[in-house]
């Protein structure tokens, strides 16, 4: 490395930016090689920059979302799943409902899909540079309780739902709810109301929900009103994709005999 090549790479760390400092010297032989006009080195070297910020914020992105595992539009079973209408999603991909605080809520019996198409739409958000973060129902409860119970509540409240644009709340209707937890909930889902998007996934028809919320049809009806008023609601209906495969494996028993649980795929 000569002295000119040290000054620069001195003035990108200045200036805060590593990919010209990284690309300078390859495209440096290159344009001399070439005979490339300076305007278009410059360019060139721009648009590494660009791009390799880009990649940067789209890595952070996806791990502050913290997704139990990467899932992806292109890896939806269409013919699996029934009753997913692919033009619904695909216009979902567009992330057009982020723009516009509405809600996105999958509903469908376990395994069918839900988690799959959940974490997609949240993943897709976070490349596109979009704060969103993943929580099992479960998981969020259990940090509103304990923030209630330490009387930290408004302080959670806003490091864990307010900061984000977009909250994934999965499997809903799983663990009933006392009447605290059902309250709490119903804090994260007024705070959101057109101010933020959620998307979810539940196991129930939404005739049923006042069973998780304590039994509560009041707060139930309040909830729902504020879910669903600005909500794309995606049912899905099938067998469970993975007892699918372990029947086929003989490893358990045909509809009727012992059921199984779960809902990710």
């Amino acid at each position: 490395m000569n002295l000119q090549h040290e000054r620069i790479a001195g003035l990108c760390e200045e200036l805060r930016l590593p990919f010209v400092a990284q690309g300078y010297g390859a495209a440096a032989q290159k344009a001399a090689v070439l005979g490339t006009p300076y305007s278009d080195f410059l360019e060139g070297l721009l648009r590494e920059e660009a791009a390799g910020r880009t990649v940067r914020k789209q890595s952070m992105m996806t791990r502050l979302a913290g997704f139990p595992a990467i899932k992806t539009l292109d890896g939806f079973n269409y013919e699996f799943a029934k009753g997913v209408k692919r033009s619904q999603v695909e216009e979902l991909a567009g992330l057009g409902f982020i723009e516009r605080n509405e809600n996105v809520v999958l509903v469908g019996p376990s395994g069918v899909g839900k988690t799959h198409l959940a974490i997609a739409l949240g993943y897709r958000a976070a490349q596109a540079g979009v704060k969103t973060r993943f929580m099992t129902a479960a998981d969020l409860l259990l940090t509103l309780t304990t923030a209630h119970r330490q009387n930290n509540l408004k302080a959670v409240l806003h490091r864990a739902i307010k900061a984000y644009r977009v909250l994934v709340i999965d499997e809903i209707g799983y663990l009933p709810m006392n009447r605290e937890q059902a309250n709490l909930f119903f804090q994260v889902i007024a705070v959101l109301y057109e101010r933020g998007s959620l998307i979810v996934t539940s196991n129930l028809p939404f005739g049923q929900w006042d069973a998780t919320f304590a039994q509560d049809t009041t707060l139930t009806a309040a909830l729902l009103d504020r879910l669903l008023h600005h909500a794309h609601i995606v049912p899905i209906a099938g067998e469970s994709y993975r007892l699918k495969h372990q029947r086929q494996a003989g490893m358990v028993q045909p509809a009727g005999g012992d059921r199984a649980t779960g809902d990710r795929v």
